[in-house]
């Protein structure tokens, strides 16, 4: 076993129990479909409603002790100490913005919003479908994929994986969050190795389900737009075809392939926006969001503590708990990947970056697309209430992007930026999951390509198994949430005494 300050050797242990879960996730499904399905649905329901609470105070302790670093004197350390930060600011804003809440934010954007208005959320009383549920529609997006996921993912934690790599030699691991609780060395042993594979099942589980998504909504919008066949086939050609996308990123590295699809596909998101603002309805949508951030922050946590006492259960456990714990999920790997992009970075402009400007450039892209879907319901170009009811966000997608200026150019540049969002989960969880088996922030190539193709290959299997495997999957990463909770939890009193470790070694307090 390695030392807890080496790296480069894979851990056998973790590999094994990460690989060991695919396959007996897969085994079980091939031999027990429904069973598996019943089994993962089950403890879902169980942990949204026992835990929900816990993980909305989760997310809300670990957005405000980051702001908190983030404004304090020991924001200006400076993360491994390096005079020049490693890649420039849009180079690393692209990254951030294309890595972490990429595939769900782009897949979700414009049906959740239009969903919100037509069914009022428990924490509003404004009646559905009128004007006045438009701000708080946008509002109940913008708390999923706001400034609380975002935080979860990379604002505290990072902290903590920062200092243990870069000051103290610890290799880029999930169990380092733990070293303050149970000390280096017992964290270099099987204990550490089970809390690794652990938040490495939690990413495959919620990246492949993303995977296979993409390939409905993309061979779904495909078929209406270009009159490609539907069906099975052709959602297996989509993941194929994107898994060599986002393994050859992978495998080329973070300053090359990561780096250049990330650059690439803001570049391209910035010209849609740019197109629906100037183009679309302007008016609408500046109103709509200027209201909604009012909204958002005025009833921030209002909705942040919803429990099943003020809202249906159903309801929290499909939308705010289903989202937190998928975010908690991801939180320690994407740590990693945010810890080891910023190196040269402060802490304040790490924090700032990922926890405020990320989440309101979100909030933006919610209002373009879900705020277009809105004007759009509310005008009579489209009816959504039927598909949306049956949670299909994959047509809901489509009917609204073909509704924007350009029609057709419009839409398939939306199917092509969701297919590179999702790429771009897929490549920087691969680097991630690599570097959580060896522990060195440059893993072997073949180790990313590994991982890449193992989550293409399982999307794959569960769409020929059918549709609700891969839901039953994303559903697991909620079960996932509660050992990966644990990890993510001493954060909150290490990570601010990590940042003024920091900060006194660097002497800037």
């Amino acid at each position: 076993m390695t030392d807890a300050r080496s790296g480069g050797r894979i851990d056998k242990l973790t590999l094994s129990l990460s690989v060991g879960f695919v396959a007996v996730f897969l085994v079980a499904s091939l031999f027990d479909l429904s069973g598996v399905s019943s089994a993962i649905s089950a403890g879902f329901s169980w942990t949204a409603k026992t835990l929900g609470a816990y993980f909305e105070w989760l997310l809300l302790a670990t957005f405000f002790i980051a702001i908190g670093i983030a404004i304090s004197p020991a924001g200006r350390a400076r993360i491994g100490q390096a005079d020049e930060p490693d890649f420039s600011t849009f180079q690393w804003l692209s990254i951030i913005m294309c890595t972490l809440l990429a595939g769900g934010g782009v897949f979700f954007a414009a049906g959740e919003p239009v969903y919100h208005f037509l069914n009022t959320p428990p924490a509003f009383d404004t009646q559905a479908g009128t004007a006045a549920a438009v701000p708080t529609a946008l509002a109940q997006a913008f708390m999923h994929w706001g400034f609380l996921a975002w935080a979860i993912l990379g604002a505290l934690t990072a902290v903590v994986l920062a200092r243990a790599h870069y000051d103290r030699g610890m290799p880029l691991r999930p169990r380092a969050l733990l070293s303050g609780v149970f000390g280096e060395r017992l964290i270099a042993g099987p204990l550490g190795s089970v809390v690794d594979a652990v938040c490495v099942i939690s990413v495959v589980a919620g990246t492949v389900g993303p995977i296979g998504f993409l390939a409905t909504q993309v061979g779904y919008g495909l078929h209406v737009l270009v009159g490609t066949p539907s069906g099975l086939a052709t959602q297996l050609t989509i993941v194929a075809v994107l898994g060599l996308v986002y393994v050859t990123s992978a495998v080329t590295g973070l300053a090359r392939g990561i780096q250049w699809l990330s650059r690439f596909n803001v570049i391209l998101a910035l010209i849609i926006g740019a197109v629906i603002i100037v183009f679309g309805a302007t008016g609408f949508l500046i109103n709509a969001w200027t209201e909604a951030m009012g909204t958002y922050i005025s009833a921030f946590f209002t909705m942040a503590t919803q429990t099943p006492l003020t809202a249906p259960a159903g309801w929290l456990k499909w939308w705010t708990i289903f989202f937190f714990a998928w975010f908690i999920g991801y939180g320690p790997l994407m740590a990693i990947f945010v810890a080891r992009i910023s190196r040269g970075r402060t802490l304040r402009q790490m924090i700032v970056s990922v926890a405020i400007l990320a989440p309101i450039a979100t909030t933006v892209w919610f209002t373009l697309l879900g705020g277009s879907g809105i004007y759009g319901q509310m005008h009579g170009a489209f009816d959504l209430a039927k598909p949306l009811s049956a949670f299909k966000f994959d047509v809901a997608t489509l009917t609204v992007a073909q509704s924007l200026p350009g029609g057709l150019f419009m839409a398939l540049a939306i199917l092509l930026l969701t297919s590179i969002f999702v790429a771009t989960t897929g490549d920087s969880m691969s680097y991630a999951i690599a570097v959580v088996h060896t522990g060195d922030e440059n893993p072997p190539a073949g180790l990313r390509a590994f991982w890449g193709i193992l989550m293409a290959a399982m999307a794959a299997v569960l769409l020929a198994m059918g549709h609700g495997q891969i839901s039953a999957l994303q559903q697991f990463i909620v079960i996932t949430a509660i050992p990966v909770s644990l990890v993510l939890l001493p954060s909150l009193w290490t990570g601010p005494r990590a940042a003024m470790a920091m900060a006194r070694d660097q002497g800037v307090v």
